[in-house]
């Protein structure tokens, strides 16, 4: 698949060597780029695609660190080398709570491993590079803007994730390299801010830090051995301080229990929820997966309670394939 290197970030942007007291082009031949294939009835496919392109990080011997909708129900997963080499990886697993995916090389690959910093650590403001697969030409100069709370529709928190500027086009699994030439975030979605007037691109990065609690489970059972957070099935988002159903997981429990897209979230066991953060932390400390989680919804000049039966995610999705 050339089209994972054949582009070019803009040169005005690009890192230069002589900027860094590391080895530029040592570092950034850590990150590898990654093209998966994903059956057409997958539960993600619609959403996702059925053909993925983005980067990933070698962490280990042959253990590339990527962002996991990448490869989630993946059955085909290729790693392409930055001098043009295509090796057969497979996909370990990912973990629902940080977004990280892992991939495992089929075939021997010499490039070095890139060491891992301390994302708590990095300031807003310090320079970075958002590392893609290629090297210098597809990676991407840029500071910290900000390190916040993130909530996704996809009924997903980070406590602080780390936020970059200017945005790299190809963000998905990027490398987020710090000033001392470690690996400190992977690259998650593209948001957009208003600043001084403007509309400013920004990347949004999971912070490494994360990744110990999780990496040996995932690398051995390809999910994370600790208690399922119940899953709604609902994508959603906040305006005007309300909670806007925007979407329903075909099939999942708000499926079933026949919320709509358009009603508004009012509260979570009579608890008054705001924002998607409080929304989802209030769902999840209701208890494990399966557990019965009463919503208070209001739907065209009618508010109502519905109890709805959450699920694990996890078995909707198709598991990774083995080679």
């Amino acid at each position: 698949m050339a089209s994972l290197i054949e582009w070019k970030v803009p040169q005005s942007v690009q890192p230069r060597a002589e900027d860094y007291s590391y080895d530029l082009e040592r570092a950034l031949s850590s990150v590898v780029g990654l093209h998966s294939i994903v059956p057409p009835d997958a539960f993600t496919a619609d959403t996702l695609g059925v053909e993925r392109a983005g980067n990933g990080v070698l962490v280990d011997d042959g253990l590339v660190l990527t962002i996991g909708y990448l490869i989630t129900e993946a059955e085909t997963v290729w790693v392409h080398l930055g001098d043009g080499r295509v090796v057969q990886g497979h996909a370990l697993g990912f973990d629902q709570e940080t977004g990280f995916g892992l991939v495992q090389t089929l075939g021997k690959i010499d490039l070095p491993v890139l060491e891992r910093g301390s994302s708590s650590s990095a300031e807003i403001g310090e320079r970075i590079i958002v590392g893609g697969a290629g090297g210098r030409t597809r990676s991407l100069a840029g500071r910290i803007a900000a390190k916040q709370e993130f909530a996704g529709y996809w009924e997903y928190v980070l406590e602080e994730a780390i936020f970059t500027y200017p945005a790299h086009p190809n963000w998905g699994g990027t490398a987020l390299i710090s000033s001392e030439g470690k690996l400190i975030g992977i690259g998650s979605l593209q948001l957009e801010r208003a600043r001084n007037g403007k509309n400013e691109h920004l990347n949004m990065i999971v912070p490494i830090d994360l990744l110990p609690p999780v990496l040996d489970d995932l690398r051995k059972f390809g999910r994370v051995n600790r208690p399922v957070r119940p899953w709604l099935g609902l994508y959603s988002t906040e305006i005007e301080d309300k909670i806007v159903v925007v979407g329903i997981a075909p099939k999942g429990p708000a499926a079933r229990a026949e919320i709509k897209t358009g009603d508004v979230v009012v509260a979570v066991k009579g608890e008054t929820v705001s924002t998607l953060a409080s929304f989802y932390r209030k769902v999840w400390s209701l208890g494990h997966a399966g557990v019965e989680v009463p919503l208070t919804l209001y739907r065209e000049g009618v508010t109502f309670d519905v109890r709805v039966n959450s699920s694990d995610r996890a078995k909707f999705l198709k598991g990774p394939r083995l080679h």
